[in-house]
């Protein structure tokens, strides 16, 4: 009897060990890190000229490649729907994910889309096929925000992530968390410098048109703006506005996507600067007020009621619209300006001119002008734009905040 029942405690025992062995490889596949890519499997769609007008409406904020792809953001993935011009969001094209790691913002230059990860990761995805060009360790950055629904935030205006020109047109990406910077050719994702011991003292901006880093230091003394090549991380000058005071805030201006190669600063005194290859910020008064935008060489902003163009380093005004009622200047991109009317009308202009685009309202179906604009988004003649409740309050849940279950509506101008 005692030997049977020693024979049964020693099966029970090995079941519960095969069980427990079998649970953990179980929880080991599941909760593992994990990378998934599920590339294209079909050609690319071909490159066309949509008719001007609104598109569409969608529930997540797009990013356009190569005016063919909208790229998306999830939570922990990355994915593609075609063609550009879709008027709904379709099928994916292709698909990155990773586990347990969070999206933390997306940038694309040219065809390449570049991902940073809550982990520190960087990864870069050729944007065609969706397949991954490179992979690189980065500085984390820190707690990840949560984004609403459309991932806009992550898409739209990332943080942290950068690309400036550098020599022989080749592209550097700038990566920043943590107090450490860290610049990697964007082409294979070769570490090509990193600077270190800014944590409690530098807050890194992003990077001028001119191919500079571009942060606001105050490990060394009075916070200045500090410039610093963006292709080897030398700082190659600093910079503090006469009669600045103890406490120095800077907004970058006329950046090409958000934060990266950007034209000009306005100050926390609310002066505007423009930056350019060489010596000192310029004084630029026509970007003195918090509603100027810098288009290109261009200062666009409503004043008493007028929409105005005016050059950037004169102030002097190149050109007016009266005509177009209480504006609001939504979005810009190289040769266009977006502006909304009350009405809910997209007009698009020339920076230089003021000359007129295009004018359609932006509106889908029977949605109703019950909304306000949110983030915006434009490249290419492309416009997306965030729809949010005319009376939604920042601690609203997504449903509270967003106009539908498809508030983001796109458009080509």
């Amino acid at each position: 009897m005692g030997v049977q029942k020693g024979r049964r405690r020693i099966m029970v025992a090995v079941a519960a060990l095969l069980a427990l062995g079998a649970g953990a490889a179980v929880g080991y596949r599941v909760l593992a890190p994990a990378e998934v890519v599920t590339p294209a499997q079909a050609a690319l769609p071909p490159l066309v000229t949509p008719p001007t007008g609104v598109v569409g409406r969608l529930p997540a904020a797009p990013l356009i490649v190569d005016g063919r792809l909208r790229v998306y953001a999830a939570q922990r993935q990355l994915y593609a729907d075609r063609p550009a011009d879709s008027r709904h969001r379709v099928t994916p094209f292709w698909s990155y994910r990773r586990w347990p790691a969070q999206l933390d913002g997306v940038l694309v230059t040219g065809s390449t889309v570049v991902s940073r990860w809550s982990d520190g990761k960087v990864v870069a995805l050729d944007g065609r096929t969706g397949k991954v060009a490179w992979r690189a360790d980065g500085p984390a950055p820190g707690e990840v925000s949560a984004a609403r629904r459309t991932g806009a935030a992550v898409v739209w205006d990332p943080r942290g992530i950068f690309v400036a020109p550098g020599p022989d047109e080749r592209m550097t990406l700038v990566v920043s968390g943590g107090g450490e910077l860290r610049g990697y050719a964007l082409a294979d994702g070769r570490e090509l410098w990193r600077a270190t011991g800014g944590a409690d003292c530098r807050t890194d901006l992003g990077t001028s048109a001119a191919g500079q880093v571009l942060s606001v230091d105050a490990c060394a003394g009075p916070a200045s703006v500090e410039f610093r090549d963006a292709a080897t991380g030398v700082v190659t000058g600093r910079w503090r506005p006469p009669g600045a005071g103890p406490e120095l805030s800077v907004t970058p201006l006329g950046c090409l996507t958000p934060r990266s190669q950007c034209r000009g600063l306005r100050t926390s005194d609310g002066r505007g600067w423009l930056v350019g290859p060489g010596g000192p910020p310029l004084a630029a008064p026509a970007l003195d007020a918090d509603d100027i935008i810098l288009s290109g060489e261009f200062a666009i902003g409503v004043t008493g009621g007028v929409l105005n163009g005016r050059e950037a380093r004169t102030g002097r005004e190149r050109w007016r619209r009266g005509d177009l009622g209480e504006v609001r200047v939504i979005a810009v991109e190289p040769g266009r300006v977006h502006v909304l009317t009350p009405e809910r009308d997209l007009i698009t202009l020339d920076p230089r001119t003021g000359a007129q685009r295009s004018r359609f309202p932006l509106t889908v179906g029977e949605d109703g002008l019950g909304w306000v604009p949110g983030l915006a988004y434009a490249v290419d003649g492309y416009v997306a734009v965030e729809r949010i409740r005319e009376r939604a309050r920042p601690e609203d849940d997504d449903q509270g905040w967003f106009l539908n279950s498809e508030p983001v509506v796109l458009a080509v101008t």
